[in-house]
């Protein structure tokens, strides 16, 4: 296992620690025998997250789908890992700045 990869999977592991309600989803869609379901998954997500104006559809679908396919096509690992530890420092932010208004107010 190249170090993009351990990346990656270390990446899948801070997520599942971030939102434990999708741990078991997320260790079942990464197994090599989901690659069947996965794959289409992803494009559809990816394909929804265009769609951001209707209801139900959103941008939330356009990471999540690029994280699918990212599992499929190494060569979207280390793109998509640096997006997540972007995002995580840009929430992590964003919470600190959150909680010190809480207290100002």
């Amino acid at each position: 296992m190249t170090n993009g990869e351990r990346r990656f999977q270390r990446q899948f592991d801070a997520l599942a620690r971030l939102i434990p309600p999708l741990r078991g989803p997320m260790s079942t869609l990464r197994r090599d025998s989901w690659f069947p379901v996965r794959f289409p998954l992803a494009l559809i997500l990816i394909a929804g997250g265009f769609f951001a104006f209707l209801p139900v559809l959103g941008v939330w679908m356009l990471p999540l789908g690029l994280l699918l396919l990212a599992v499929d096509l190494p060569v979207l690992r280390g793109p998509i890992s640096a997006l997540i530890i972007r995002g995580r420092r840009k929430g992590r932010r964003l919470a600190m700045r959150w909680r010190h208004w809480r207290r100002g107010h």
